[in-house]
């Protein structure tokens, strides 16, 4: 039977209370994202959770599936400004270093790798994460991602670079610091996937893909069909290939 809790507290950074689920009671630990809420419980609602439910049960993996403040940064509908948005974005970022992976740990017992996943937007923070702090994080699963954070903010670039260093299809072509392409030159889990269905965009991901070749980043493009489209039926069948066949 597969375990499951659900955790909250109030996020100091956040200035909020703030929720995870998890999954599993053992294995390599994934950082999952939602695709198109805010909600930890997304994943689970619309079937991913149980695509990898017997590599959850069997001990190969457990899953952390955390909430989103995408609504509250650049998908709001409130008349807030791009530096507001841009101000959240940054204290998500802070939430999941400063206070989600100490949670991580502290139920695992120890520093345990971490791989980070989500589909859509939440590829896109997945890889973001990742490719922000490769010295944490062992990889990545990204699927159906957009890796410009323009695409979100409407084009806008804020003058704290925060928006650059949250872009990696801005900031890793002009990576050159050998401390931190020394991480992502050892990391073996890199994931890029994409299908060719309705509301795909694989250039996206291959995009990604030739700038982390022109860097020698180690990584895996997997381009799927057009039977494949931009919904969790796609996402649910990915995720569980990576698992079972990479990892």
């Amino acid at each position: 039977m597969l375990k499951k809790e659900t955790i909250s507290w109030d996020s100091k950074k956040l200035g909020r209370k703030m929720e995870l689920a998890v999954y599993g009671h053992y294995g390599i630990s994934i950082l999952l994202f939602p695709a198109t809420t805010d909600s930890c419980l997304e994943n689970e609602e619309n079937g991913m959770i149980q695509a990898i439910q017997p590599l959850l049960e069997s001990g190969r993996f457990k899953v952390f599936s955390l909430g989103a403040m995408n609504f509250e940064s650049w998908l709001t509908k409130d008349k807030k400004t791009n530096e507001e948005k841009s101000e959240m974005h940054k204290k998500y970022n802070q939430y999941i270093i400063e206070e989600v992976l100490p949670f991580i740990f502290g139920e695992c017992g120890c520093e345990v790798p971490i791989i980070t996943a989500g589909a859509a937007i939440g590829a896109y923070h997945a890889a973001n994460t990742f490719f922000r702090r490769p010295d944490i994080f062992l990889g990545t699963i990204a699927m159906s991602g957009t890796f410009d954070i323009t695409h979100y903010t409407n084009g806008f670039l804020d003058e704290k670079d925060n928006c650059y260093f949250n872009s990696p299809i801005h900031f890793l072509p002009k990576l050159k610091d050998n401390y931190w392409l020394s991480f992502l030159k050892s990391r073996k889990h890199i994931y890029l996937l994409s299908g060719k269905g309705e509301n795909e965009y694989p250039e996206n991901s291959e995009k990604l893909a030739s700038i982390l070749s022109d860097k020698q980043i180690k990584h895996v493009l997997d381009i799927w069909g057009e039977e494949c489209g931009h919904n969790y039926s796609t996402w649910n069948l990915m995720l569980n290939k990576v698992l079972v066949n990479y990892l």
